[in-house]
């Protein structure tokens, strides 16, 4: 509604700036037209005698006919300011200039008067160039009535004035309608959001049909609730998927807890042999727990892509070393073999160091006992490759996904969040990590993240930019 009031109401200035200056403009040609005329018109030299034969005298309407145009009314003005006119003609006033001209001090004088009637008159005056025998000071003021000019501009104004209105209603009309039409989507948009807000429902989503402003504005509002919906999916699925989790590690603690508490009431000892199991139990429950509460914290941590903070420098081979020492200690009768080339990125360091020795430890756990477990940084690619059974290729698309584990490793221990964390370390380090079957035997995970062969502190300034990213 404003805005198609203020429609109406600039389309009502500028409509009344072109009318007033139309009606202008027109008023000063027709005068300029008038002047013109009256400046091309002149009295004949009888007929200026004759009047100023009767100047002075009183005389009645004779019904003579004078030799003057029948359009205009001339009168002559003597020196002393007296107005000399035909018999039965109207008078018309006589201004300073008239008498000025009649006393040579002007040559000529335009203006406005009225006549003895009220009618107004446009009047020009000068000093004619009479023929011998006639002398004296005196002008002849020849005039015509304004309504020549004033009946035009009337007519002019009612029309500018019709044509105004018509205009100003017919742009408020147009202008409400349009603005209904244009703003229907940001109402849309305000009804979407409106609901949204009352009833938490993210499924909703605006209808897109054009490419202006506002069809961007609610494709990214369709967007946002898109991707609003997803978080929360994706967090009610990781509290499902958490809450089953922990329910077996809690499920099987508190079993073995109770039992501690009941042995402890009843007086009855357990076995000395079965206490050490039930103990190292409860202990391996509990490290299970505090792992699984470990990856869960990890995995909360909110995202960064790689333009949003600087990450450090670090060297990838370094951090890999380290997560081969730890995982020697927990291979016992593997062989872990490495190569490893300089590579040098910019990542998390503890991030990327877990995401290592997540894949090594999966290599570890997934290896039968005497196999061989490879580490090698070539090329800027890490690779991790083990000699287990290896993973089927309609479960290696899951693999990265939180709480994911494949049905022949449900025996085995962990979360199936290690995976997950590996993704989303490489993922902030701006690189991609794959699983694949490895050649012959076993499971190979290729990390790559960009970086350089020798650090950017090094002798040459130019080295971080090297060719040989990934």
């Amino acid at each position: 509604m404003r805005l198609g009031l203020a429609a109406g109401i600039s389309v009502a200035v500028a409509i009344s700036a072109v009318a007033v200056a139309s009606w202008l403009i027109t008023r000063q040609q027709l005068t300029d037209q008038l002047d013109s005329s009256l400046q091309n018109v002149e009295a004949s030299p009888r007929y200026v005698q004759q009047l100023l034969s009767l100047c002075g005298r009183d005389l009645p309407e004779t019904g003579q006919r004078n030799e003057t145009p029948t359009s205009y009314i001339v009168q002559v003005v003597t020196a002393d300011g007296t107005v000399c006119v035909a018999p039965g003609s109207q008078k018309f006033g006589v201004a300073e200039s008239d008498i000025a001209v009649a006393r040579g001090v002007l040559e000529s004088a335009l203006h406005d008067a009225s006549s003895s009637d009220g009618q107004k008159m446009r009047v020009w005056t000068t000093h004619p160039d009479m023929p011998s025998g006639v002398s004296g000071q005196y002008s002849i003021s020849i005039a015509q009535s304004l309504s020549a000019v004033e009946e035009p501009l009337n007519n002019l104004a009612l029309f500018l004035l019709v044509v105004a209105g018509v205009g100003v209603v017919g742009a408020a009309t147009a202008g409400f309608w349009i603005s209904r039409a244009g703003l229907r989507p940001v109402q849309d948009l305000t009804s979407v959001a409106e609901h949204i807000a009352r009833t938490q429902d993210l499924t909703v989503r605006i209808p897109v049909q054009a490419r202006d402003e506002i069809a961007r504005l609610s494709k990214s509002f369709n967007e946002m609730t898109e991707a609003l919906a997803i978080s929360r999916e994706r967090q009610q699925q990781l509290i499902a998927d958490a809450g089953h989790e922990l329910r077996t590690p809690l499920t099987s603690l508190r079993a073995n807890v109770q039992l501690l508490i009941r042995s402890h009431t009843s007086g009855r000892k357990i076995p000395e042999g079965a206490m050490n199991d039930l103990l190292r139990s409860v202990d391996s429950q509990v490290g299970e727990l505090a792992a699984l509460i470990a990856d869960l914290q990890e995995l909360s941590r909110p995202d960064t892509k790689p333009s949003e903070a600087p990450l450090p420098v670090v060297a990838l081979h370094e951090v890999a070393q380290r997560a081969l020492e730890r995982a020697k200690l927990r291979g016992g009768g593997l062989e872990i073999i490495s190569e490893l080339e300089e590579w040098y990125v910019s990542s998390d360091p503890a991030a990327l160091e877990r995401a290592v020795v997540n894949l090594l430890d999966n290599a570890v756990k997934f290896s039968p006992s005497g196999a061989t477990v490879s580490l090698q940084i070539r090329d800027g690619r890490l690779t991790v490759r083990d000699q287990g059974p290896g993973i089927p290729a309609d479960e290696l698309p899951h693999v990265f996904d939180r709480f994911w584990r494949s049905p022949t490793a449900r025996s085995l221990p962990g979360s199936g969040l290690g995976l997950a964390i590996v993704a989303k370390a490489v993922q902030q380090a701006g690189g991609t990590v794959t699983l694949q079957a490895a050649e012959g035997q076993g499971t190979e995970a290729v990390m790559r993240i960009p970086g350089t062969r020798t650090p950017p502190t090094a002798k040459y300034p130019d080295a971080a930019t090297e060719a040989g990213t990934v």
